[in-house]
């Protein structure tokens, strides 16, 4: 895997990972590490490797809130993690947190999706 360099007039692109326990977002932010279901492997590979940076924003499912946010380290490789046991996942890919904290989705309620009816993220 290689670090991300920086890709002169490429997109940014950002995507909201879900996940369905507090647990997998705490040891992703102390290992530094992230695994997601294989049918969101293509689109974040191709994400890493089309754009100049990648943003993930994490949520665990019905939480009402963003836990944080991170940096897209590497694109995901064949290697899974036992961290997470067999809940499905593929390969583990390197994250690089930037602020991890419980934000309410409240706050976030002016931003839209364009690319989802211009519904709210969250």
């Amino acid at each position: 895997c290689k670090s991300p360099s920086p890709r002169q007039n490429m997109p940014v692109r950002y995507f909201i990972m879900k996940s369905s326990n507090l647990q997998n977002i705490d040891i992703s932010q102390q290992k530094g590490i992230w695994s997601t279901t294989p049918s969101n492997e293509r689109k974040l590979n191709v994400a890493f490797w089309e754009s100049s940076m990648v943003y993930l924003i994490f949520s665990v499912q019905g939480s009402g809130c963003f836990q944080g946010f991170a940096r897209m380290g590497s694109a995901i490789g064949c290697e899974k993690s036992q961290d997470w046991g067999s809940a499905g996942f593929g390969g583990v890919f390197k994250v690089d947190w930037i602020r991890k904290e419980s934000i309410p989705f409240q706050f976030a309620h002016h931003l839209l999706n364009p690319w989802n009816d211009s519904k709210k993220v969250q």
